[in-house]
């Protein structure tokens, strides 16, 4: 009997590794068992933990129990605080106004919000959630828990992502894995489905969209490609229709209830109450009652339908292109995951399935399913689960500048992660000591349309002539999207390391733009980049011509030759400022072809200098 008490005991003892769905609007804890994975009650017995953090009387106050705060003390109140993870002042200034919280007076670069007297960071705030669902799972599973796997949307860039981890350290978790949101999904969806084939994952949440393509084989889940728009959501739905309902009551009333904290969260209720009722009836009505006065409207499918009409559509756009970057048509995709809360509404439903010319799967709840999957990964860490592989993907490439102010792509857009990568530069002058790296993200050709990410030095190189030294740089990207970049001089195994961690994280703006905008210029850009190329080209011949011309090589060429050499040089020099490569890669030939005899003069002197004094029997 003991033996049976012993096992059970270190059973119920054993430290678990839980997998978090951190939402927009609602939080979720889920764990891996004997059966499957499965979503952890909070005290109130609901699954779902509402995102909303409340400060009062000293205390923090977190999800359903703060939902009524955010009526009753507003002011003090947050919720939708993943928007703001990892992003500037500047990045917020259209939505600020439809939070119901405001920025602190020192907020000049970083956000730092103001509940009541408290001064909090969003992280800081998210750590909070992130407590409430730790608190949750040990008094469910009666055990400490420590470890955790968290999951973010696809799109979430690398201050997005440190964002997120710096939360959970907070909130007491060490993050071991940042997870997709809609690769977690897969992998929820991948319990019950183990075959080779082409899945989309179209996950319409509270504030973000994500798209992705992964394909299954014999149980690895590979990212083939990822798009969607980190601003756009539910909540952009809830605002278009509370704003209808405000403009109404404006009009009705005559009076403006836009700044009245109270009224609006009361009116948000019951617009998102309307808003859920039509996914399942042909009509809702919409009632409000505040001051002593009422307001009612009836709205119906159809009316919503149009209303809504330009925001599903937002979602298709980064299908298409998600679909083109993967390599697969739309006919080899055998299966279409739904998630999200917002995937419940049939219009969604249908566009879906038009675009993807197949029905979408949508047996699991949409609300939970990131969650189940993010417990999947957390038994995968753990040991729980075996025969399953999990590779994500990067969303942009990675790459460092080069001569001419043209980026050297080291990892492309869509590669696999965690990813390493490296490629051998040299030096550009005689007896360079430093060499400069200048880590850059984006998809444009030149330095100057791309995203700055560090610049660091690797120093006192030994002095060399210029194309000598071996310079190693190394990209490694490990599996929560954070990106490390070593810079070795191979000669001496000198080296430097950076960890980029960006202060802010791309707008939803600038995220799109750099994929769209490499696409739509991208014949420009690949000319702008051959002609800033020959003209690296030009200038190392130049520097040689120039060089080769105060030897004594030059003095052995007949004045003809001479005279053709220089007049190849200005030829070249003429050239060099001009829009177009083919010329002055013309002229590039020319001048090598007048200074051929040059160049056999100088080598043949290298030659003599070498040997002389060298015996024949050496």
């Amino acid at each position: 009997m003991s033996q049976v008490f012993d096992i059970d005991f270190g059973e119920h003892r054993k430290s678990k590794i839980v997998g978090i769905d951190l939402g927009t609007t609602n939080s979720l804890v889920a764990y891996m068992d004997h059966t499957g994975p499965k979503v952890i009650p909070g005290a109130d017995g609901e699954l779902l933990v509402p995102s909303i953090v409340s400060y009062t009387d000293g205390q923090f106050v977190v999800g359903n129990a703060a939902r009524t705060l955010l009526i009753e003390q507003p002011e003090r109140t947050v919720y939708s605080v993943k928007r703001l993870m990892g992003r500037g002042v500047g990045d917020i200034k259209e939505e600020i106004g439809l939070f119901p919280f405001r920025l602190a007076s020192d907020s000049e670069q970083v956000i730092k919000l103001q509940l009541g007297e408290k001064t909090l960071t969003p992280p800081e705030i998210s750590a909070q959630v992130l407590a409430e669902l730790k608190r949750n799972a040990e008094e469910a599973l009666g055990t400490p828990i420590t470890q955790a796997v968290i999951t973010v949307p696809a799109y979430f860039n690398d201050a997005q992502r440190q964002a997120t981890k710096d939360a959970g350290r907070l909130a007491g978790l060490e993050v071991l894995r940042l997870v997709n949101e809609p690769t977690a999904a897969s992998l929820a969806y991948g319990l019950d489905k183990r075959q080779n084939g082409v899945v989309a994952v179209y996950d319409l949440g509270g504030g973000t969209f994500d798209i992705s393509i992964l394909r299954l084989h014999d149980g690895i889940f590979e990212v083939l490609a990822t798009n969607g728009d980190t601003h756009l959501g539910g909540d952009d739905i809830d605002n278009r229709l509370l704003r209808i309902a405000l403009e109404d009551i404006q009009s009705e009333w005559g009076e403006d209830l836009s700044k009245n904290g109270e009224a609006v969260q009361l009116l948000r209720r019951a617009v998102i109450h309307a808003k859920e009722q039509l996914s399942y009836v042909p009509f809702v009505h919409i009632q409000f009652e505040y001051g002593a006065r009422q307001y009612h409207r009836q709205i119906t499918r159809e009316l919503f339908e149009s209303l809504i009409t330009d925001i599903v559509d937002r979602t298709l756009g980064p299908c298409r292109q998600c679909i083109a970057d993967s390599g697969v048509s739309i006919d080899d995709i055998d299966e279409v995951v739904m998630v999200g809360g917002s995937t419940r509404i049939p219009m969604v439903r249908r566009a879906v399935e038009v675009l993807f010319k197949a029905k979408p799967h949508t047996e699991l709840n949409p609300d939970e399913v990131v969650a189940l999957g993010a417990a999947v990964q957390a038994g995968i860490l753990s040991g729980d689960v075996e025969d399953k592989l999990l590779l994500d993907v990067t969303p942009l490439s990675l790459g460092i500048e080069i001569m001419g102010g043209v980026v050297n792509k080291i990892i492309h857009r869509n590669s696999t992660i965690p990813a390493s990568a490296t490629e051998t530069f040299t030096t550009a002058v005689d007896g360079q000591r430093n060499v400069l790296i200048h880590v850059l993200q984006g998809e444009r050709e030149l330095v100057k349309d791309c995203r700055s990410l560090a610049r660091f030095d690797l120093k006192d190189i030994d002095p060399m002539p210029a194309g000598a030294p071996r310079i190693e740089v190394r990209f490694l990207i490990d599996a929560n999207g954070i990106l490390s970049v070593t810079a070795r001089d191979a000669r001496t195994g000198k080296e430097q390391t950076v960890e980029v961690k960006p202060s802010y994280g791309l707008t939803d703006e600038q995220v799109e733009a750099m994929i769209l905008e490499s696409i739509e210029k991208a014949e420009d850009d690949f000319a702008q980049r051959q002609v800033r190329e020959a003209r690296v080209e030009a200038d190392n011949i130049l520097a040689a011509t120039e060089k080769a011309r105060a030897s004594d090589a030059w003095l052995e060429l007949t004045e003809e030759e001479r005279q053709k050499a220089s007049d190849a040089v200005n030829q070249l020099l003429l050239a060099y400022h001009a829009e177009d490569h083919h010329l002055i890669r013309a002229k590039i030939d020319e001048l090598n072809e007048a200074t051929m005899t040059l160049a056999e003069n100088m080598m043949n002197t290298a030659v003599r200098a070498a040997l002389k004094g060298t015996k024949i029997d050496a």
